[in-house]
């Protein structure tokens, strides 16, 4: 049977870390926490749980504090996690054997980010992301903020077919409302981030980063800057631009009403990647913003029919099911057609049903009706 590692690193976590390190009590072998300079309760905890806690001079380097880290660890995998994060139950037993008979060298686990004010896995993002991976092989972090894998270096051949998705959940609650209330994170990563587009041979995931810190600040306009920069940047090292930066690209044009800028450009975006929903989701908001509400419903129903398992991308939770049936309700409602508009709002109240747009509308409706 394989050891498992839990390498984290820290720092003031206290009101967070004994949900996150009680969650992989039964699954992992080793606990190595880096800390870099906790004043709170956040080291007595992790003693707590049994953790090896290594005291680490923070340098402004998340890289290189997770490497500290992982040169530590002992299992035959690692598993890596941030303190705001829970692992969801799983068939430990079960998930140890997949890994021992694996001759892939990286796993990945359905990532749950929620994003609401409450935690809801019908209001949050679903990515597969690479969490597991297998020790002494030559796995490392780069980037001093937003730090990747090396997986190209270590696995250069890798492709997406080989995925190995393990049946396990890990539950991210830093981008609640309540997270993204604090400000001085984002200015502090935007600090970071400008250190490492000095450097020549930056990677073109920090312009991309950029954007999205200023799209949480509601900086759209800085936002959409770094993104183009970020695609022009990877299409100049002839690489396609990861489905990240469009799905971000249409997000901040709608945000900014920018639907004539959006609509000519979309389809090129869904050519490049067909089966992602949210971008087949994006053109029909931008349909209905166009008031084009008989090609919005066609591509919602699309939409519907093409689902949202496919987690290889970050998906919205409902782009392909309630989210959709809503829109295809706003549609209808704007030509008239009440009683399928109120079809769609119910069928999306089946999927979910505390989704208060629809019951709101619904609600509507039938206020209006009974007047």
């Amino acid at each position: 049977m394989v050891n498992i590692s839990l390498c984290m690193i820290v720092k003031n976590e206290e009101g967070c870390l004994h949900r996150c390190l009680s969650s992989v009590k039964d699954l992992v072998d080793e606990i190595i926490i880096v800390d870099t300079g906790s004043t709170d309760q956040t080291v007595e905890i992790c003693h707590l749980h049994g953790a090896n806690v290594l005291h680490y001079a923070w340098n402004d380097h998340f890289a290189e504090a997770r490497n500290y880290g992982l040169r530590q660890a002992t299992g035959d995998w690692i598993l890596w996690m941030d303190a705001d994060e829970v692992l969801g139950s799983c068939d430990t037993a079960q998930l140890k054997q997949t890994l021992a008979l694996q001759s892939e060298s990286i796993g990945w686990i359905h990532l749950i980010n929620f994003i609401g004010d409450t935690p809801n896995e019908n209001d949050a993002f679903h990515i597969a992301h690479s969490r597991l991976f297998r020790n002494h092989i030559g796995f490392k972090f780069n980037n001093s903020i937003h730090e990747m894998l090396n997986l190209e270096e270590v696995l250069p051949d890798y492709t997406p077919a080989q995925q190995l998705q393990l049946p396990v959940k890990i539950y991210h609650y830093g981008y609640m409302n309540e997270y993204l209330a604090n400000k001085k994170k984002s200015e502090r990563n935007i600090q970071l981030l400008k250190k490492e587009l000095s450097k020549e041979n930056h990677h073109p995931w920090i312009k991309y980063h950029m954007a999205t810190e200023y799209y949480r600040m509601k900086d759209y306009v800085r936002a959409f800057e770094y993104l183009n920069l970020a695609i022009v940047h990877f299409l100049q090292e002839e690489k396609t631009p990861p489905s990240l930066l469009y799905k971000l690209k249409y997000s901040i044009l709608i945000t900014l009403g920018s639907v004539d800028g959006a609509w000519q450009g979309i389809d090129r975006a869904i050519q490049m990647y067909p089966d992602y929903v949210d971008l087949q989701f994006y053109k029909g908001v931008i349909y209905f913003l166009k008031e084009w509400y008989g090609q919005a419903i066609s591509v919602f129903e699309q939409c519907v029919e093409m689902g949202e398992d496919n987690i290889k991308y970050l998906t919205l939770k409902g782009a392909g099911s309630f989210h959709a049936w809503f829109y295809i309700g706003l549609c209808h409602e704007n030509l008239g057609n009440a009683d399928e508009a109120i079809q769609a709002y119910e069928h999306a109240l089946r999927l979910f049903p505390d989704y208060i747009p629809a019951l709101d509308k619904l609600n509507h409706i039938m206020g209006s009706a009974s007047v």
